[in-house]
């Protein structure tokens, strides 16, 4: 996709230093969220088995349940956990036609994962072993790798810790 360029990049610019400015309070002045954070994430994927060997067997994600969907019969709804109590859920819709991913607005960009140093050099290793394609940690970000789940979903290995982004605690 083109990236903006000259007098439109410089709009872009100043735009996000307008709200930037206008809503980003510094943090002792922020309000605390009114909630207490992510119970799952909910994708749709195309086959479970393909997804679980993917999240399980091969990332290492545990999975954790694995039901019947309550609101369409049939379809399956499973949760890997990913740490901290957090979980990566996904849906199946069996009958229904899914187009390729896209990265359009709706659409999941990527989802970030915090991962140790060690982690990270351990994942890289098993992607590099697999012949697993991944961006990075090139394009001038070291701390982030790059890949693609079967679904299309876009997942980062991001070597940094929960709560902190490029070095700056964010809570």
């Amino acid at each position: 996709m083109p990236q903006p360029a000259g007098a439109e990049l410089d709009a872009v610019r100043a735009r996000r230093e307008e709200l930037r400015a206008q809503y980003l309070h510094p943090q002792g002045r922020r309000a605390a969220s009114p909630v207490g954070g992510f119970h799952h994430v909910a994708l749709i994927c195309r086959d479970v088995a393909t997804t679980i060997e993917f999240y399980q067997e091969f990332l290492g994600f545990p999975l954790v349940e694995l039901v019947e969907n309550r609101d369409y019969a049939g379809s399956s709804h499973f949760f890997f956990d990913v740490g901290n109590g957090n979980l990566l859920g996904f849906f199946d819709f069996p009958g229904h036609d899914h187009p390729e991913f896209r990265e359009t607005i709706g659409a999941v960009q990527h989802i970030a994962l915090s991962t140790s140093a060690e982690n990270f050099a351990a994942m890289k290793a098993k992607l590099d072993e697999a012949g697993v394609d991944y961006v990075g940690p090139d394009r001038g970000v070291e701390d982030s790798l790059y890949i693609r789940d079967p679904n299309g979903v876009g997942l980062e290995f991001y070597r940094e810790d929960l709560g902190v982004f490029d070095g700056n605690p964010l809570t």
